[in-house]
């Protein structure tokens, strides 16, 4: 009987810290299972960059593939977070020369409708005698692929061909699933030849595998706290799978590896720099609040009415994580404050759903409400701020707060369809839900709020104009 190791990690979004911890967890698994003669793979199933982290954005990512260079992984597949969030160019610069397998089933380049040279369909390795195949699939997002460069078919179509073809060349056959753990359960129930999902996207922990019909389904968590590792019996005689068994392994007891904390150390030493360029002089502070109006998320709303080009905008607060102390501003201290890899959208809404959003927002079951995902990185919701509109309002009213909503010198009309500059997160359903009923007519990609505050900064009249009230309390 032979026994093939596989370790995997999923959606680590660049929660550095737990590097080092993972590879001291890593390699004395290796070293034990070499010592009893058995092999092993370790492999990503996405998401292992992510922006919000300052190393990741201050190298463009080099910090994460030097990483999984000093791991030793053998095949690794994208999450939205790589696909969304950097350039093809910078794709290309990370991965190009890779000593590692890049696996996608359902990712090709637009422009050409075909995958660059080192982006492989499926991959498969013979070790021990025993064929391995791996294939991999990301989460198709409508309206966003495109515009980053990319072109995304249908997972499940995409995963059912390349099993059909693969299947006779191979005795064990893995798909890598950066879609969800609803997908990777209907995966298992439709088609019946694959042995292994290695899951993530969802950030689903299953610290024992699940079964169903012949396909295990496994998956890490989020953030790096758990090793996957999969043991999967091999009956030689039979020349069949015998047993498929798994764990998820937390990592909070290891002790951290010190080199590779010291790769990291020299990285963000590079990030400092890089992100060490003034934006700007501040002769006061700009301060930020979740529950009120205040000025820099005043200057947010109007970066965005700029940047789209539409007479009104309007975003949450909570994306502004603290408020700016006076003195140089640099681009590390946006990054800090607004992390999220979220986009700006030109959308179309009735004034009805925007007064009803307007109103919302004064409650604080909403303004108060807990946001996870969807490329947010902060905590709470906050208020709504605007630009481009003065809303009259009653704080103490009971229901209706709202009196009066005023673009220029015209009252908002209910049965009027309005061009609105927002944010990619509403079109989700995130946080203010009725905003995922408007009409999106463009996404910005690939800038983030932090590039829009960037730009709004040095116009010499912004400090001024956000400070301009935009909601007006009635009493």
């Amino acid at each position: 009987m032979k026994r093939i190791h596989i370790f995997h990690t999923n959606d680590l979004h660049s929660h550095l810290e737990q590097v080092p911890k993972l590879y001291s967890q890593i390699e004395r698994l290796r070293r034990s299972i070499s010592h009893q003669g058995e092999v092993s793979f370790l492999v990503e199933v996405g998401d292992h960059l992510d922006r919000a982290r300052f190393e990741t954005e201050g190298t463009d990512g080099r910090v994460n593939r030097v990483i999984l260079q000093e791991f030793g992984y053998d095949v690794i597949t994208f999450g939205n977070n790589e696909l969304l969030t950097f350039l093809p160019e910078q794709i290309v610069s990370l991965y190009q020369d890779a000593p590692f397998s890049i696996i996608s089933s359902n990712v090709s380049r637009l422009a050409s409708n075909s995958s660059f040279s080192w982006l492989q369909k499926s991959k498969i390795f013979v070790k021990e005698g025993v064929r391995v195949g791996f294939l991999g699939v990301t989460v198709p997002f409508e309206n966003y692929y495109e515009q980053m460069g990319w072109k995304l078919t249908d997972p499940f179509i995409a995963i059912k061909s390349e099993v059909k073809r693969m299947r006779p060349e191979v005795d064990l056959l893995i798909v890598l699933s950066h879609v969800g753990i609803s997908f990777d359960q209907m995966l298992a129930e439709q088609v019946s030849d694959i042995d292994l999902i290695l899951g993530g996207h969802t950030h689903h922990l299953l610290k024992k595998p699940q079964k169903i019909g012949r396909t295990t389904i496994a998956a890490t968590g989020k953030h790096g706290k758990y090793l996957g590792h999969v043991t999967i019996e091999w009956d030689e005689e039979r020349n069949t799978i015998h047993h498929i068994g798994g764990v998820c392994r937390s990592v909070d007891d290891e002790t951290p590896n010190p080199n590779m904390q010291s790769l990291i150390d020299r990285f963000r030493e590079d990030a400092e720099q890089t992100l060490a360029a003034p934006v700007e002089v501040l002769s006061e502070p700009l301060d930020v609040s979740w529950e009120k109006e205040s000025p820099f998320a005043n200057l947010l709303a109007d970066s965005l009415q700029e940047w789209v080009g539409a007479k009104i905008a309007l975003v949450n607060s909570g994306q502004l994580l603290s408020g700016l102390s006076r003195g140089v501003v640099t681009k590390k201290m946006l990054h800090q404050v607004c992390p999220h890899p979220i986009n700006p959208v030109w959308m179309k809404i009735s004034g009805e759903q925007l007064l009803q959003t307007l109103e919302e927002s004064l409650l604080d079951i909403y303004y108060k409400k807990e946001i996870r995902g969807f490329g947010f990185r902060g905590k709470i919701l906050g208020n709504i701020s605007i630009s481009g509109l003065k809303v009259l309002y009653n704080p103490f009213a009971s229901k209706k707060k709202i009196q009066a909503v005023y673009l220029g010198q015209d009252m908002l009309k209910l049965d009027q369809e309005y061009d609105i500059a927002t944010i990619d997160m509403f079109t989700f359903g995130v946080g203010y839900p009725r905003l995922k009923n408007g009409k999106i007519v463009k996404i910005f990609m690939p800038e983030f709020l932090r590039d829009l505050l960037y730009n709004q900064l040095k116009k010499e009249s912004a400090l001024n104009e956000c400070k301009e009230k935009r909601w007006i309390p009635t009493l």
